[in-house]
């Protein structure tokens, strides 16, 4: 029923596309409202239709899609209710409409924005369309719009391109372009999905201002019950293409009815959740993993240390600072003298923003990359191993000993080749098995995932962002291997999909003996799968402790930043918008003298504060002063 207060009501909306022998039905008898000055949440998994339905209201669906009912827009400083769907898509009337009265943020900002013109000049390209004005008061418009989104130098980031500015410097001036006419509705599809919780954090925040300083509806196109809880006034649940629950964000937070939200919400990692409890994902996987047991018999060393990492550095030279108009040696230190054990059976958690330097450190223990300085021991059952000098037979073992589940499913894996060969590729390069030994070792792997054997003459592209996680993990087992490194293995799949993943990484590792590093930026999905975690921050470990004393008791305070930027799904636990701070160059200044080594470097060492908790400070710090 549409209502006169709605901004946007969308009225029994179907989208089809058609198929050879039939169509796909993307879409099915949806309706919602949005309110004016409201935040409307649209909630689902991946492929439920979600980005579909704001592509239609915004009219820039494939013209193959076949739209069906109605999408009415009470624009207020019109004449009345006008129907989308009625109008030419690229008439003068839609085109007033679109970028000027609705705007829309993009996932991906990288892709939305052209790599050969500057910010300032896509930008400027709404208000050409849309306003009567000269050239300096475009570029006027345009640096006011940027300054509000939070740019330090707007005139600066006016002149740069898209590639010159970090993934959440992007969505900014993503939302800027959004902004730039004011619009009445400002459409926002997964915003923060790409971005780490403290950059998350940031852009929810300013989505938050601004939504409040400019009286603007927010439609959030999301999957993240997270990031409802904190922005939204309304939620609407998809499954399918068709509504499943809708109301207040109270009434669905707090007595959801249907079925398919309150498996939404079992299936997010939180803090409160007990010892050995684990998530409940929509659909579970079934595993067999008991077989693996017998594929190989090997030494094990008695060590309780797997990897001993002492004092490791590496250091990059910055695009531009190499050339023949640059100083020499200007190097940028990605990792800083970083020391941590990974102890036989355990997980160990590594968390911190994008570019603290975690991939980078796993990129050295893998040999991917090498080190300025430092030592890192691989304790195995054959003997220790220099992973940093090995060569050879040494080599070739520890390639065997240390594998990696790598963050993006898609481009780590070959498109050209099957899952038999994906998964037997470990085997053929070490000479494991050969023909029907070889064939039936990937049956088993490809068990233990929980896919079934049909899977094994299929390419990537036909699988789902989860399946296809889960054949990279099946490749990482194939050499049975002591440690693997799992960097962000579920930063890119949605809620449900990703409690798939981290229950079978968890069976997996109590039936296998497995230990893993596992790095993430998200500590609601670490504290799921650690037993210790190591805080990473500008290169350094800055707070490294037993799972619980991290989450409950943290010292350093970029851990406190951590924790109040990760989005719970619970109403009590909102986001404190108070609590997030400046970008982290910002507050890499402001925590200097206490926990930096701007300075004498042998200034600076880990406080022991007992129980295996340390935390990086000035050596006359003593722990009463690094208290809150």
């Amino acid at each position: 029923m549409v209502e006169s207060s709605d901004l946007l009501s969308v009225d029994r909306l179907a989208v089809r596309f058609p198929l050879i022998g039939g169509s796909l039905e993307a879409v099915r008898s949806f309706s919602m409202r949005v309110r004016p000055g409201r935040v409307t949440a649209l909630v689902g998994e991946s492929g439920s239709g979600k980005s579909v339905i704001g592509r239609s209201i915004m009219g820039i669906e494939t013209p193959m899609a076949e739209l069906g009912g109605r999408v009415l827009f009470c624009d207020p400083d019109g004449e009345g209710p006008v129907d989308l769907l009625g109008l030419k898509r690229d008439g003068r009337q839609f085109r007033a409409i679109r970028g000027n009265r609705i705007g829309m943020i993009f996932q991906e900002p990288m892709t939305s924005f052209s790599p050969v013109h500057t910010i300032g000049n896509q930008i400027e390209e709404v208000l050409k369309v849309h306003r009567v004005m000269t050239p300096a008061e475009r570029r006027a418009a345009v640096e006011d719009m940027l300054g509000l989104v939070g740019f330090e130098k707007p005139g600066r980031v006016f002149d740069m391109y898209p590639f010159e500015l970090s993934g959440g410097m992007r969505q900014r001036a993503m939302i800027a372009m959004a902004l730039i006419c004011r619009p009445a509705l400002l459409i926002a599809d997964e915003p923060t999905t790409a971005l780490d919780v403290t950059i998350q954090a940031q852009i929810l925040k300013l989505l938050k201002e601004l939504q409040e300083k400019l009286n603007m509806a927010v439609l959030l196109i999301t999957h993240d019950l997270g990031v409802v809880a904190s922005m939204a006034d309304e939620v609407v649940v998809i499954y399918r293409g068709e509504v499943m629950e809708s109301g207040p964000v109270e009434a669905i937070f707090r007595n959801p009815q249907h079925a398919y939200t309150k498996g939404l919400m079992a299936a997010v990692p939180h803090f409160e959740m007990q010892p050995g409890e684990r998530l409940k994902p929509l659909r579970e996987i079934r595993t067999d993993a008991r077989n693996l047991l017998a594929c190989e018999s090997r030494a094990v060393s008695q060590s309780e240390v797997l990897l001993t990492v002492r004092n490791v550095t590496k250091s990059f030279v910055p695009k531009g600072a190499s050339g023949l108009f640059s100083a020499p040696g200007e190097r940028v230190l990605a990792v800083n003298d970083v020391s941590f054990d990974i102890r036989r059976g355990e997980t160990l958690g590594l968390v911190g923003e994008s570019g603290c330097g975690k991939t980078t450190l796993s990129k050295i223990l893998m040999r991917g990359l090498g080190a300025d300085s430092g030592e890192i021991t691989f304790h195995g059952g054959d003997g220790d191993i220099d992973v940093l000098h090995a060569k050879a037979t040494a080599l070739k073992t520890l390639r065997k000993r240390i594998q990696m589940v790598f963050q993006d499913p898609v481009s780590s894996l070959s498109p050209r080749m099957t899952v038999r060969g994906i998964v037997g590729e470990p085997l053929e390069i070490h000479h494991r098995a050969k023909g029907p030994e070889r064939l039936e070792a990937v049956r088993r792997l490809i068990a233990a995932i929980g896919l079934p054997e049909t899977a094994l003459g299929r390419y990537p592209h036909s699988f789902s962002g989860g399946q296809r996680q889960r054949i990279g993990i099946a490749r990482a087992l194939a050499l049975r291997p002591d440690l693997v490194i799992c960097d962000e293995p579920v930063s890119a799949l949605d809620v449900s999909v990703q409690a798939q993943i981290l229950n079978l990484m968890k069976d997996l590792k109590s039936e296998l003996g497995l230990t893993y590093l596992f790095i993430s930026h998200n500590l609601a999905v670490v504290n799921y799968m650690a037993d210790r975690v190591a805080v990473m921050y500008a290169g350094r470990i800055v707070e490294i402790a037993p799972c619980e004393v991290i989450m409950r008791r943290p010292v350093h305070p970029y851990t406190k930043k951590l924790l109040a930027a990760v989005p719970m799904a619970d109403l009590e636990h909102p986001l404190d918008f108070s609590l997030i701070g400046e970008p982290s160059a910002a507050a890499r200044k402001k925590w200097a003298r206490q926990f930096h080594d701007e300075g004498d470097p042998a200034n600076l060492a880990h406080a022991d504060l007992g129980g295996g908790h340390l935390v990086l400070a000035r050596r006359n710090v003593d722990a009463g002063e690094l208290m809150p």
